[in-house]
Parts: structure tokens; sequence; C-alpha cells
């Protein structure tokens, strides 16, 4: 097994500027794909978000990919098992989070890059980014309870045209059928964008901000906690018999 406390301080990026905190995926040789590692680093600044008070926080990637999904060697390396496991940890704390959640998506947004789509409040992609959910073809389930939330958002015919035939769709398509709420030429048109509307949300009051949200995903919390726990089953399950690529 690998050494879990190597540094990855380069591989996660992380900037607060007043109320906004950018959490940035830095490995852009890799796509962003995201290691165990870097899950365990994920889950603390998620917990530290709250923790710090910070009204809206954004994901995004470097280098031209939002992520490429898990890094499957790493996973292979590193065998997830249980909520405690890093990923299950990050998932926790990505449905526990009471701040705002916006993605700014420049690339690949595959696997993980599109399920934690789903737990966004506002997504803004460029025209060149690609979504995709290949967990059938690698032998998986999707995970992130996105079978249960795919569905609400595309309806149950759509989201099985995804998830099962794994095609990957550009960001008009994702557009259209509610994945993406808004869909920008540039890379440096996605930046102002995401900067006016972090702003323009970081000044509205903040109690009812985070109390909206909060009720926005109440609908859902306690379903979404069940069905990560079966997810979590079934994904670890077939993981086992996955051959590490070389």
């Amino acid at each position: 097994m690998s050494d879990l406390s190597s540094d990855v301080s380069s591989d996660i990026e992380v900037e607060r500027v007043g109320d906004v905190l950018t959490i940035r995926f830095n490995r852009p040789e890799k796509r962003n794909a995201i290691t165990t590692a870097m899950y365990a680093r994920l889950a603390d600044e998620l917990g530290k978000a709250d923790a710090d008070g910070a009204a809206v926080l954004v994901l995004t990637g470097a280098g031209g990919a939002f992520t490429a999904g898990n890094d499957l060697g790493d996973m292979a390396a590193n065998p997830v098992r249980g909520e405690d496991s890093p990923p299950g940890r990050f998932l926790q704390a990505l449905t526990a989070l009471r701040s705002v959640l916006v993605a700014a998506v420049d690339g690949p947004a595959l696997g993980i890059g599109s399920t934690v789509l789903l737990h966004c409040d506002l997504v803004y992609a460029t025209h060149r980014s690609i979504f995709g959910f290949p967990f059938v073809d690698l032998g998986l389930v999707p995970e992130a309870a996105s079978t249960l939330l795919l569905p609400r958002l595309t309806g149950h015919q759509k989201a099985a045209e995804l998830m099962l035939l794994g095609e990957r769709i550009p960001a008009a398509e994702a557009h259209r059928i509610g994945l993406v709420t808004a869909v920008v030429d540039s890379a440096e048109e996605l930046d102002a964008l995401v900067a006016e509307r972090t702003a323009a949300l970081a000044a509205k009051p903040r109690a009812a901000l985070l109390a909206a949200r909060a009720l926005l995903h109440d609908q859902t919390a306690l379903t979404v906690e069940s069905r990560l726990e079966l997810d979590r089953t079934v994904f670890l399950g077939l993981l086992a018999n996955i051959t590490a690529p070389s």
C-alpha cells in the first residue's frame, strides 16, 4: 500500500478571497485524475470551508481539465474500505457542506468529475468541456449517489443512456439536460463569469443564502446518505475484481 502521508500540496491548490474559497485540482499531467491522498486533502478542505465560514466554494481544475476521474492505479494500490476511507470522507463532507458549491469546468469532466457536479448548486463550463459517466465500461457502478441524483435531473431514460452506454457528451448537451448552468467560449470568459457570480453570491445576506441552500438540498439529504452506502457496497465489491492498469 502506498503512503497516504505523501505531500499532495501541489496536487490540490486552495485559495480564499473574502468569502469565496477556491479548490483547484492541479495534476494536469494526469488530466487531474484524483488519487486517494487527494481525496483525503479534499475532505479536509471541505470540512475547513464550513468551519471557517466560507459562503461560497468553487471547484475547478488546472491545465485545461476539470478532472478525468479517479486514478484507478492509485485506487488499486490504496484499496478503499468504508465511509472512513479518503473517498468516503470526501463524499460525506460533500453532502454535509453548507457553503454554496460552484463548479468551473474547462475540459474533461469524467467519472467523479461528472458525478460531483450533481452536488453543485451552479455549474459553469467552456464549450470544449466534455462530460461522461464511464463506470460500467470500467467494470464499476456510478458513485456519489449519482444513480439517484442524475435521473431526478434528466429523467430515467436519459440517465440510463448516459450511465449504461457511457457515452461522452459535449457542454452544449450537458447544458440542455440541466447538468450545466451556462456555457461560455473560453477559459478567460469562464473565469470572469465565475468571479462575477461568486461575488454576487458572497454579497447576499449570509444567513439567508445558506438557509436557502440548505432547504434546496434538504429534500434529498436522507436518501443521498443511504444511496452513498449502497453505492459503496456495490462499488467495492466490483473494484476487488479489477486488475490495476500497468
